[in-house]
């Protein structure tokens, strides 16, 4: 498995099982019409190579907290130690905020390579191991309900 470090989004969120970025490297145009709504955006718009990417989702452009760890000269908030601050509080996704106080003690503990190993094992079904994204209900392979995080 090849490890990207664009995928290593300075909040946790591991890019590597993002629906947003999965819908568009799939081009699941299907995919992008069930992630629209939830941002309040266009299908057109549910494109992303990565939040370290030069072509990051629009929300991720705007993200205070990757421009608070940029100002900081941080990778990401494992290295900051007012960790979970006012930018984690107020994450307007309620799954992607719990995922990021989970994601981001591993990722200290771990060290950046080890925790995206952990977060690309935590995003395979149990039941048949098919490559599932965060937030995802079900496998769409074997149709097993999951919560994975």
């Amino acid at each position: 498995m090849e490890l990207r470090k664009e995928f290593a989004a300075p909040c946790g969120l591991y890019c590597g099982v993002c629906g947003i970025r999965i819908a568009h490297e799939n081009n699941d145009n299907n995919f992008k019409e069930r992630l629209a709504p939830i941002y309040g955006l266009t299908a057109a718009d549910i494109r992303c190579h990565g939040c370290l990417s030069d072509e990051p989702f629009v929300m991720c452009k705007i993200c205070k907290i990757k421009t608070c760890t940029r100002e900081k000269g941080y990778e990401g908030c494992h290295e900051c130690s007012d960790f979970p601050c006012r930018h984690v509080d107020e994450f307007p996704i309620s799954v992607g905020k719990r995922v990021i106080l989970r994601s981001i003690p591993a990722w200290r503990d771990l060290k950046t390579e080890a925790w995206m190993e952990a977060e690309e094992k935590r995003y395979e079904c149990p039941q048949c191991g098919y490559k599932l994204f965060r937030g995802a209900k079900r496998c769409r392979q074997c149709k097993e309900a999951v919560d994975l995080d």
